[in-house]
């Protein structure tokens, strides 16, 4: 039976303008990082994107070596659009990353203009679509100059590979002197994609919340839960099919005593707004609408359910915001903090 999208997802979601650009992105993104490789059933990768879109969740975010093996989730998606999201391409915000290793040899990662501009030909054809809308530097290259990145990004912006340009994991200053560029370069950049959760506030320590506000540029938070540890995943323990144990980019050593009746009180919070611990993490990421949009990822479609759930309730008082101050014991859990900080 052919998909059909369910007729109110446009009134179950909430949709943000994107910095000062005419674009709207759904308050919650779905991310292809995990669980749509060679080791993840299609049939649960159709059903995880069918769920978003029902849920008014427009936008999937992808990257070039996603999978495993690297590029095979842009290959899933790409079937995808090709039958479920037949037809419905101009409903939707497809982005792409390059900037981590994805092919042998000295031009296969970080970011000169050679890699860029190869990379994203190369995600065009595996997604099979004629441009993609948003185009990121996955990640700062402390050996390559900044004008070459961004004048990759431009370039591929000018030829219609991609409507708006992106940076991802790059701290406040090196933010400051990409958006510069482009802008000189008359290409602005559209959105930033840094991590941040409860656990992991990088961006509030470094001013880069502020910085993207006073620059008019928009942004996604990947991680908004802590890779599950803001779920009732690891309340009771590590089960054997979380990315902790399974060695997923989230390491075990992370799920200590003190994170865990750090999570428990985080749990008790949300039982009180009548919210799930994903729910309530989310909505906090999402508060005072300081970040446009928080990127989800899910293993099954009652994941995307639930965290779509979110925008039901996405305001705070000061008293809930003291009290998960008072019990969120921020872990040493940024995995990119080599690339935010420019080293």
């Amino acid at each position: 039976m052919n998909y059909v999208p369910a007729e109110d997802r446009y009134e179950r979601m909430v949709y943000r303008r994107c910095g000062n650009s005419g674009l709207k992105l759904p308050a919650v993104s779905l991310g292809l990082w995990h669980n749509f490789g060679h080791d993840f059933a299609h049939q649960t990768k159709r059903d995880i994107c069918r769920t978003a879109f029902d849920h008014g969740i427009t936008h999937f975010d992808l990257a070039n070596n996603y999978g495993p093996p690297p590029g095979s989730a842009e290959e899933a998606f790409g079937e995808i659009l090709a039958t479920d999201f037949r037809g419905y391409r101009d409903e939707l915000i497809i982005s792409s990353k390059a900037g981590y290793n994805m092919w042998p040899g000295p031009y296969g990662e970080w970011g000169s203009r050679k890699y860029l501009i190869a990379s994203c030909d190369a995600s065009l054809k595996r997604m099979g679509v004629d441009y993609v809308d948003i185009f990121y530097s996955h990640r700062f290259d402390p050996d390559t100059p900044l004008e070459e990145t961004m004048g990759a990004l431009d370039q591929i912006v000018r030829s219609g590979k991609a409507l708006y340009a992106g940076i991802s994991s790059y701290n406040s200053q090196r933010t400051r002197e990409a958006v510069a560029i482009l802008e000189d370069l008359g290409t602005p950049c559209l959105i930033h994609q840094p991590s941040y959760n409860i656990l992991n506030r990088w961006v509030e320590r470094d001013g880069l919340k502020d910085t993207l506000k006073e620059l008019g540029v928009g942004s996604i938070a990947f991680t908004p839960l802590a890779q599950g540890m803001l779920t009732k995943k690891y309340l009771g323990g590590i089960p054997e099919s979380s990315r902790a144990a399974q060695g997923k980019s989230l390491s075990e050593g992370w799920i200590t005593d003190a994170a865990i009746e750090s999570i428990r009180k985080l749990n008790a919070i949300a039982e009180r707004r009548d919210q799930t611990l994903a729910q309530m993490a989310i909505a906090w990421v999402l508060r005072g609408e300081g970040i446009t949009t928080a990127l989800i990822g899910a293993s099954r479609p009652e994941q995307v359910s639930d965290c779509a759930g979110a925008v039901g309730n996405l305001v705070f008082t000061r008293d809930e915001l003291a009290e998960i101050d008072a019990v969120a014991q921020e872990e040493d859990i940024n995995l990119w903090a080599r690339s935010s900080e420019g080293v």
